[in-house]
């Protein structure tokens, strides 16, 4: 882990938003990629942006793998679901360590920054600042339950879960910040009442029609999709939810979230390579979606000039990835942390 402020770095890089290679040498001044030049004596190394984890609820990495059954209410549902519980009877100083792990585990993957969904109100929030500290990654967070107020914005649950969401949308939007729904993950039921709200990110949408679709895109609103997570949590059993490949049809924006770290690591190679099995996505779009919720915070994570630095550096030759044919295919499908030998990013 490198926090970069100047640095030189050269090899195969994967460029722009389209994320062509080229051989270049790229410097890093102030923290900005001040220089990519063209060059024809490159080591053996891939230059590729890092990700982003447009969903995550990290607080829950107190409950990993608990033995649990029950309908998704059941387990997830504020107030009252399962996970909700054990939160609240979590001491502080273990809720910390725990999304601190969390983090650590995430940017040994090569994820430099997330969006949470923080629950627990003003206090969660302050916890998930205090178990980022020190770390090389600065979370976009959406509080709940009065979290709102001190965070980058509210990160509303279902719209059919709050019975104040017109006022936290109006509070959060009178203050600049982000508003952010979960919508769709069981039933297309609640997704037109959340559009009304013109939210900057809806996530799962894993049943949405294609109408909702069609809106989704005409108001060019991102979609967070958790394809592990709604397998795992039975609200998904084929490569037609979330609907990855209508998303692309239609020209909208994806991006990948993990969801809760209870139940799905919140590793973004393993959600890469998952979604190219199942979804049979292309690779180039699987991997700008794995990039792409940097906008999130403010960024658009791609490898261009006068972008701040937050690119991998993999020495393909520590495993077998040196034999690949594609580079993007072979990242999408079969990068883990080994191979990652550097990460060069910019906090400022």
């Amino acid at each position: 882990m490198k926090e970069a402020t100047q640095c030189v770095v050269a090899g195969r890089a994967l460029l722009g938003e389209d994320l062509r290679e080229e051989d270049v040498t790229i410097t890093v001044s102030g923290g900005i990629i001040s220089s990519i030049e063209p060059s024809h004596r490159t080591p053996d190394r891939w230059i590729v942006p890092a990700f982003f984890n447009a969903h995550t609820h990290l607080g829950d990495t107190v409950a990993m793998d608990l033995p649990a059954r029950g309908s998704l209410a059941d387990l997830v549902k504020p107030p009252d679901g399962l996970k909700h519980r054990i939160l609240a009877a979590t001491p502080r100083a273990e809720l910390v360590l725990g999304m601190r792990s969390s983090i650590t585990a995430m940017l040994a993957t090569g994820t430099t920054g997330f969006v949470d969904f923080r629950e627990g109100g003003a206090d969660g929030v302050a916890a998930l600042r205090e178990a980022a500290t020190g770390l090389d990654c600065r979370p976009v967070i959406l509080g709940r339950e009065g979290g709102e107020g001190v965070s980058d914005g509210a990160g509303i649950s279902s719209v059919h879960d709050m019975a104040n969401a017109e006022e936290v949308v109006r509070n959060a939007r009178a203050a600049g910040k982000l508003v952010a729904f979960h919508a769709g993950e069981k039933n297309p039921n609640d997704i037109d009442e959340a559009l009304a709200f013109e939210p900057d990110l809806l996530v799962h949408c894993t049943h949405a029609t294609d109408a909702q679709l069609r809106r989704i895109v005409d108001m060019d609103i991102p979609v967070a999709v958790c394809p592990r997570s709604n397998w795992l949590l039975g609200v998904a059993a084929s490569a037609a939810h979330p609907p990855i490949a209508r998303i692309l049809e239609l020209g909208g924006k994806f991006y990948f979230g993990t969801d809760n770290v209870m139940f799905v690591q919140p590793d973004i190679l393993r959600e890469m390579a998952f979604t190219a099995t199942v979804y049979r996505a292309p690779p180039d779009e699987i991997l700008r979606a794995a990039i792409s919720g940097a906008r999130m915070a403010g960024r658009s994570g791609y490898l261009e000039m006068g972008q701040k630095a937050h690119f991998l550096v993999v020495n393909p030759a520590k495993s077998n990835l040196s034999f690949s044919k594609d580079i993007r295919s072979t990242i999408v499908k079969r990068l883990d942390s080994s191979s990652i030998c550097q990460t060069v990013l910019t906090m400022q």
